[in-house]
């Protein structure tokens, strides 16, 4: 039987390696079985660790040396059941001269979607070749024949009609000239992207070359998280309280207990609102338009997850911070704009966001989310297929049902989080969204953009969501216009997606176009995904 080399990446995190892998084990089996239908079969390109109870690719190293020892010209599937960090893989995979198709189950349970979209996106920055497919079961009939055509031709293709160059679409007038202003502003004028360390969790497609960003207008300051630790400890603990405090009064609830292992704690909150002031005066500091914080590596060994932190600095409605002096308010009324898990494509992105929507006079917030799973609406409240998206920590309270006081704060998962830390959790209220994602293609800045909308779910199809993936997240109902889930899952080239709200489906429209020419003046390739403004 024809063989066919499995390589899974897996986390950094032992806990998190560990807890995972059954999940991983059960999908390869399923795909063994799926690949055996075809005459083929599965061999495994690394071994179980008995030491380490895990069977993932743990590091880069570790990666290198696997794929020295599978065949040049080898057929590769690389199977996701969980998160994984693609600079495990992407050495070896560079230099691979055999056929690639990267795999993952359609589950909510462990981020395995996310995870494989994160490796489409970085594959897709490098240049490697790769063909990529998802199933529930392994059973049915589109992926059992795309997986018969990769087996036989070593390539797999999707239906991508939904996809419109913008060369191919005519915008209105009047949105093409706000967009080309705006455009010419940020390059005339410029702005500072401050990054807290980059490089997180593996999210090579997260990073901008200097030399792709500088023309938009955009330059980097380098930061640390080191400072910024540094920074948090100088803060006055009252003014720490009184951020709670702010929160507090607005109707935000944290659910507390007194373990620190287990529990969210009064201490952990406290060091989050010392994070939060810290990150706006150093955003202050360096004259930052917008910062990204790397979120769970390096400081979750410090201090609790930035979660907190980054939904409050996205939400135009937040605690005021004074300067170091006290002579004045930082960012006042405004955003302070954030990308978390210093996305540098969805900062750039957010910052886009925050130019239009504010020459619009149209909601400002903005936020990234996991594309982390789909499915029917089991209440049959809805008929339309509905996405989770949910962002792993934080989102802007301006998008929950009820605002802050629709804002839960729990305790981040241990498994990933030692020093927990308050998520800033909630569900988002129905409305018309923009979305969209920035990638990298061909030494290329390049833009995906399309319409949507937020549905409302009855509360126990919220929570069967909610069980299905991390509770602990603030989630997404959205719905995408005119892209299916295997359109969406075979063209996104990100775990990653931007999303934004307006005040009407009207406004939205001409939002997505002013956004769409700006992203053009500022040199993108940008495709309509689904529907056009035209």
């Amino acid at each position: 039987m024809k063989e066919i080399y499995l390589v899974s990446s897996g986390d950094l995190r032992l806990s998190a390696n560990q807890q995972c892998w059954e999940a991983q084990v059960e999908m390869e089996r399923s795909l063994g079985e799926a690949v055996a239908r075809h005459g083929c079969q599965i061999r495994r390109g690394h071994e179980y660790d008995e030491q380490k109870q895990h069977g993932f690719i743990a590091s880069q190293k570790q990666g290198i040396d696997v794929f020295l020892g599978i065949p040049k010209e080898a057929m590769v599937i690389v199977a996701e059941a969980v998160w994984q960090y693609s600079h495990h893989l992407l050495a070896g995979l560079s230099t691979h001269e055999g056929p690639v198709l990267t795999l993952a189950n359609w589950s909510g349970q462990w981020p395995g979607l996310v995870g494989m979209l994160n490796l489409n996106g970085s594959l897709t920055k490098s240049g490697i070749e790769y063909s990529t497919l998802w199933s529930e079961d392994f059973n049915d009939e589109y992926f059992d024949h795309r997986l018969q055509q990769w087996l036989q031709t070593g390539r797999c293709s999707h239906d991508l009609s939904h996809v419109t160059p913008i060369s191919n679409v005519r915008l209105p007038e009047e949105a093409v000239e706000i967009g080309e202003e705006l455009a010419h502003q940020l390059i005339s004028e410029k702005a500072i992207m401050g990054v807290f360390d980059e490089g997180c969790m593996g999210m090579f497609n997260a990073i901008i070359p200097d030399h792709l960003l500088n023309p938009t207008g955009v330059f980097k300051e380098r930061l640390s998280q080191s400072a910024l630790f540094y920074e948090s400890t100088q803060v006055d603990p009252a003014e720490a309280d009184r951020v709670r405090g702010w929160l507090e009064s607005k109707g935000m609830e944290f659910q507390t207990g007194p373990e620190h292992g287990v529990d969210l704690t009064d201490e952990q909150i406290r060091q989050q609102c010392q994070m939060y002031i810290a990150a706006v005066r150093m955003a202050d500091d360096f004259g930052c338009d917008l910062i990204g914080i790397q979120y769970q590596q390096g400081l979750k060994d410090l201090m609790p997850a930035s979660d907190l932190v980054e939904g409050m600095l996205n939400n135009r409605d937040r605690p005021p911070v004074t300067s170091r002096c006290g002579d004045r308010i930082l960012y006042d009324g405004e955003p302070v704009v954030h990308f978390n898990e210093v996305d540098e494509c969805a900062g750039l992105d957010g910052l886009l966001t925050y130019r239009v929507q504010s020459k619009l006079g149209q909601p400002v917030e903005s936020t990234l989310h996991d594309i982390r799973w789909g499915d029917s609406d089991a209440s049959g409240l809805n008929t339309d297929y509905v996405w989770v998206f949910l962002i792993s920590g934080a989102a802007p309270p301006e998008h929950f049902i009820g605002g802050w006081s629709g804002a839960r704060g729990m305790r981040q998962p241990a498994m990933y989080f030692p020093n927990g830390g308050s998520t800033l959790c909630g569900v988002s209220k129905p409305g018309s969204i923009v979305w969209s994602r920035i990638f990298v293609e061909e030494n290329q800045l390049k833009m995906d953009i399309g319409r949507g909308h937020v549905v409302q779910m009855e509360p126990q199809e919220t929570e069967r969501r909610w069980q299905a993936t991390t509770s602990q997240w603030p989630i997404m109902h959205a719905v995408t216009h005119g892209v299916t889930r295997d359109q969406m899952m075979a063209k996104h080239k990100s775990n990653h997606i931007q999303v934004y709200y307006c005040e009407s489906a009207d406004s939205a429209d001409w939002s997505m176009a002013v956004k769409a020419s700006m992203a053009v003046s500022l040199g993108m390739v940008v495709n309509f995904c689904g529907v056009s403004p035209a």
